[in-house]
């Protein structure tokens, strides 16, 4: 578990809430997308905002960005090339660290990361599985996940993994193909030099995709109750994107365990839309009153990393002690092109059958042009002070700097240095106990009266806790408190006073939100036949001034996936529950979400599986608020599959 501070340290000797979403679980729970992922891990929400967009958050704060082997991916959900849609046919498992984590991140929000790890070719024999799967609403699926030596003696490998995917939806007019391909090539150069490269692509080509959701309200106030195949979007929208990433790694180990790795790897990821944006004040009698606005993009963003650090173990005064330290470089261009047009009055909506004249958008201009680019330099250790006392510290140094070239803005922030400390004490072979403190950074574009831009947003995350391991460490179990601040957050200048030279309202660094809580988790298996995931965690978030921010995350959320194992035949179930959401004034009762899974092995290589999602046909919001808007949750689904390995 090295997402947290890349040290070579176990769940129980990190001194922070962290999981781990096995391959195991993704294949049980039949988990396909980052967004699966992040709605089935202790403490975390996914908002849907469309059909094609989905938000994420932990302890009152949004989650900005994810990791991919530890190399951070970040982008603006307004210009979304399919970051939230992420595949996990590329990954071979996801780790997740909650609190701040800027020791690795670099700049982003004091809520949780998501590192996703993936696929390597570490076989010397030929093995795979090829599977089949189809399901409600016109799903069919293909995958296939190969493994194999290209020499004899093994020192050459590879592995080839890919997906195929059609399927409609709950919503009317829905349908999509998406496409997936990854490949990595790894060589032993010598007993302890390894080369990889690799790369991967994902297409999503979706027609009828919705921008927003469905009105909250009508005209005189009440409320609406849509059924879940609603849409706004007309039978010509479309949000398409592709994503395309490609790798090279160099690590070598020398005699004393010293570790050196080399890694660049860039991402190009682009987006084709085509919507229509539903708007306006809904009359309960006539259906009247919607009127759509078209919108015509393209998007497109480019990402260049290098990755080098050293690891060194070392031993003094009879104990074992590790330090690390490193280099990650950022570029990342983001460039995008629209156009605006009147879809018209979408008639009586109560009738609407998404059948409306495409409007004539012209010419696209273009509205963003950026460049970020973020270099940071870090170290940390791993020291023990005795045989039961661990001391995990360090620090980064960060260079910041973006331009945006359609607005004329640009800032820079240097030598922002983010501490990381904590220490772990093992009360017995199986309890340890832990504290620490680790903080993070964002930047801001807002600026002060002066017409200097504003420091960037510090978040600081506390958290003490108990941890223990149970059946010979099969069994993990945590409990932690946590406290997090967020200071420096931009609000207007009470004074009044402009940026000079504009009409903007100046703005002043103000303290932010406060969130604290707990959280209680158990993973592992109990025996060996019978495995356990459950998580409980709940926060209270609150600004300067006392008032809860953020309601549309959930207070308190359970979550858990149970599976035992008989002779040919596995069981198992698992629960989603959270409390009361809202936002503008739109409220979402609590509710839970059940759904279960049965899997046949016909013979040691062929298995046949069921997941059911939502058993119940439990009906709620997946969003409530979004510009006054609501999501529809999924209801209902089965899919089966055929599986094969060899």
């Amino acid at each position: 578990m090295k997402s947290a501070t890349r040290l070579n340290l176990s769940p129980k000797h990190t001194p922070q809430s962290v999981s781990v979403i096995t391959n195991e679980q993704i294949k049980d729970r039949g988990l396909e997308s980052i967004a699966d992922v992040v709605n089935s891990v202790t403490g975390l929400s996914v908002n849907r905002s469309d059909s094609e967009r989905q938000s994420f958050s932990a302890r009152g704060f949004n989650i900005g960005n994810y990791q991919i082997d530890g190399i951070t991916t970040s982008w603006n959900s307004g210009y979304s090339t399919g970051e939230s849609q992420q595949d996990l046919t590329i990954y071979d498992r996801v780790e997740i660290v909650r609190g701040a984590n800027g020791l690795i991140s670099g700049a982003g929000d004091p809520s949780a990361a998501i590192n996703l790890i993936k696929k390597r070719a570490n076989s010397k024999e030929l093995t795979g599985n090829i599977s089949i799967e189809g399901g409600s609403w016109n799903k069919y699926k293909g995958s296939v996940d190969i493994s194999t030596p290209l020499t004899q003696d093994g020192k050459i490998r590879a592995r080839f993994a890919a997906s195929l995917e059609d399927k409609e939806s709950f919503e009317d007019y829905y349908e999509k193909e998406k496409k997936v391909f990854y490949g990595i090539v790894e060589a032993d150069l010598t007993d302890n030099t390894k080369l990889s490269i690799g790369a991967s692509y994902q297409d999503n080509d979706p027609r009828g995709s919705m921008w927003g959701g469905l009105p909250s309200k009508f005209s005189d106030g009440t409320k609406t109750n849509w059924d879940s195949s609603k849409t706004t979007a007309p039978k010509w929208s479309y949000w398409t994107s592709e994503n395309k990433n490609y790798f090279i790694e160099l690590e070598h180990y020398f005699k004393n365990d010293i570790k050196i790795y080399t890694g660049y790897s860039k991402t190009d990821n682009n987006a084709d839309l085509k919507l229509s944006y539903a708007s306006g004040n809904l009359d309960k009698n006539t259906g009247l009153g919607l009127s759509g606005s078209g919108y015509l993009g393209d998007f497109e963003r480019e990402q260049d990393n290098i990755d080098i650090y050293a690891s060194i173990p070392f031993e003094l005064a009879g104990q074992e002690h590790e330090v690390l330290a490193g280099v990650l470089y950022n570029k990342q261009k983001a460039k995008a092109y629209s156009a605006s047009a009147s879809v018209g009055s979408l008639g009586n909506f109560f009738e609407w059958d998404g059948n409306i004249d495409e409007p004539n958008f012209g010419k696209k201009d273009l509205n963003l042009d950026s460049e970020t680019k973020q270099i940071g330099a870090y170290l940390a250790g791993r020291f023990s002070l005795g045989d039961s006392v661990k001391l995990i510290t360090g620090a980064r140094i960060t260079n910041y700097e973006k331009e945006e070239r359609v607005t004329n803005l640009s800032y820079e922030h240097d030598n922002i240095v983010t501490p990381y400390i904590g220490l772990v004490y093992d009360i017995t072979d199986d309890y340890s106990i832990y504290a620490s403190y680790t903080d993070i950074f964002k930047p801001q574009d807002e600026r002060d009266s002066s017409g200097s831009f504003l420091d960037p947003i510090e978040g600081k995350s506390y958290e003490t806790g108990i941890k223990a391991e149970f059946f010979d460490d099969k069994l993990d179990a945590s409990f932690s408190v946590f406290r997090i601040e967020q200071d420096k957050l931009a609000q207007n200048d009470p004074t009044g006073a402009f940026v000079p030279g504009t009409t903007s309202v100046a703005s002043v660094a103000a303290e932010g939100t406060t969130s604290r809580g707990f959280e209680i988790e158990i993973n592992g298996e109990i025996t060996e036949n019978w495995s356990l995931s459950a998580g409980y965690a709940q926060f209270i978030a609150r600004d300067a001034d006392k008032n809860d921010v953020n309601q549309n995350q959930a207070r308190k959320t359970f979550k858990l996936f149970t599976k035992y194992d008989l002779e040919k035949l596995s069981l198992g179930a698992g629960l989603n529950w959270q409390t009361a959401t809202e936002n503008s004034g739109v409220y979402q009762e609590a509710y839970t979400i059940v759904d279960a899974m049965a899997k046949y092995r016909f013979t040691k290589n062929l298995s046949a599986q069921l997941n059911i999602d939502n058993v119940f046909d439990e009906e709620y919001y997946s969003n409530v608020g979004f510009y006054s808007q609501v999501a529809i949750g999924a209801p209902r689904s089965a899919i089966l599959s055929l599986k094969y390995a060899f």
